[in-house]
């Protein structure tokens, strides 16, 4: 998570607003969570595979008909829960497929709130009403992103897979900031939908959300099959983050807090642009974006479970081979303190084991040796050069 406007200007309109909820941890569970002890990660949970629509690039191929296969029951959930209180995870986003479709989910939040617990919930924004959203801020969640793949129904329903999704996720968005509830929109860019980046940002902005977060498509789940023909090139890529960050610049963080999501390497981009602007806060984003201790936190500072109860380094390592562990067996904190498993030690101890150009490059400490997935996906080598980055530097810029 590379967050543009807390480096352009040294704060961010959630993070800030998090970091006062939870002033008396110094920040360590709001703002600056990024920056927290590196095992005391914030956990992606899937809590189920059921959708009530057919993204094409789902990294977890949710759908209508997935629900129910073997997902950890409302007393195994309450029981995950309480693992990752004692573990000291300070967040934990409650996603899916769609997670509305959960019965249980208000009650999963409510048990995350009575143990300390922060909550952010990922959804599609369909099944969203003012008495949903203001049952969701009763239980304590503090922030709903809701993906939306166009500015326009056209362009969304079509990537989403059903009709009438884009103006039932407006509602949503509108019900939840309403209810109170801090609001995000979450847009995945690819080839069809890079063209209305800025029309997204003006509809996010004209909704009044407080955050835009800009993911890049990774190849897991749908997303895998549909990686070669949806994702950006280089060119591409290069537009998408000059405007991402004339954006930023331009809205400032009294308007909307821009950040983008699944790039490692956007931490070198956006300190490139900023160096070739003159920006005054140069400095200081280079020491947040090093204080981070490199972009990818997989194993580190995040980690997933998926509905089955299984352990992974990120949501998009949910692979049998990267399993940590389920927590129907083994307590969440026992499992992610495990010094000997080799999962872990794989993405801990990765520095020094990259090859190709990011075992080469001066950047590495920015952006972590970049998204290890990627890599993993396209090479069969968790070690080699991430192929969505365009740095790969191997002399330090003087």
């Amino acid at each position: 998570m590379i967050r543009f406007t807390q480096c352009l200007y040294g704060c961010g309109t959630v993070s800030h607003a998090l970091k006062a909820r939870r002033e008396g941890d110094g920040g360590a569970r709001g703002g600056l969570l990024a920056y927290c002890a590196p095992y005391r990660p914030i956990v992606f949970w899937n809590l189920t595979r059921a959708c009530n629509l057919a993204c094409d690039h789902c990294y977890i191929e949710a759908d209508a008909g997935a629900g129910g296969r073997d997902e950890l029951t409302t007393d195994e959930a309450m029981a995950a829960v309480d693992g990752l209180a004692d573990a000291g995870v300070p967040l934990v986003l409650l996603s899916g497929g769609e997670p509305l479709l959960r019965p249980d989910l208000l009650e999963i939040a409510a048990r995350a709130r009575d143990r300390g617990i922060m909550t952010a919930l990922s959804t599609n924004g369909t099944l969203i009403d003012r008495g949903v959203a203001e049952g969701l801020a009763d239980a304590g969640v503090g922030y709903a992103g809701v993906s939306l793949d166009g500015a326009s129904a056209a362009t969304h329903d079509r990537i989403r897979g059903r009709a009438g999704a884009f103006d039932r996720a407006l509602d949503g968005i509108r019900a939840s900031i309403e209810a109170g509830l801090r609001t995000g929109v979450r847009v995945t860019v690819t080839r069809e939908n890079a063209g209305e980046l800025d029309a997204l940002l003006d509809l996010s902005t004209g909704l009044g959300v407080d955050r835009f977060c800009l993911y890049w498509l990774v190849p897991s789940g749908r997303g895998r099959d549909r990686h070669g023909d949806r994702q950006l090139g280089p060119e591409g890529v290069g537009r998408v983050l000059d405007r991402l960050y004339e954006r930023a610049e331009a809205l400032g963080p009294d308007r909307i807090e821009v950040l983008s999501v699944d790039a490692p390497s956007d931490a070198v981009a956006l300190l490139d642009r900023m160096a070739a602007a003159g920006s005054a806060s140069l400095d200081a984003a280079r020491q947040l974006l090093t204080l981070q201790g490199g972009a990818c936190s997989a194993g580190r500072r995040v980690a997933n479970i998926d509905p089955s109860g299984y352990v992974y380094p990120c949501q998009f390592a949910q692979d049998e081979v990267f399993r940590i562990g389920n927590v129907r067996e083994r307590a969440f904190g026992e499992l992610w303190q495990d010094a000997g498993n080799p999962v872990l030690t794989a993405f801990r101890e990765k520095e020094g084991r990259l090859g190709g150009a990011c075992g080469a490059c001066a950047d590495v400490g920015l952006c972590g040796g970049g998204c290890r997935i990627r890599a993993y996906r396209e090479t069969g080598d968790l070690y080699a050069a991430d192929p969505f980055c365009t740095a790969g530097r191997s002399e330090p810029e003087t």
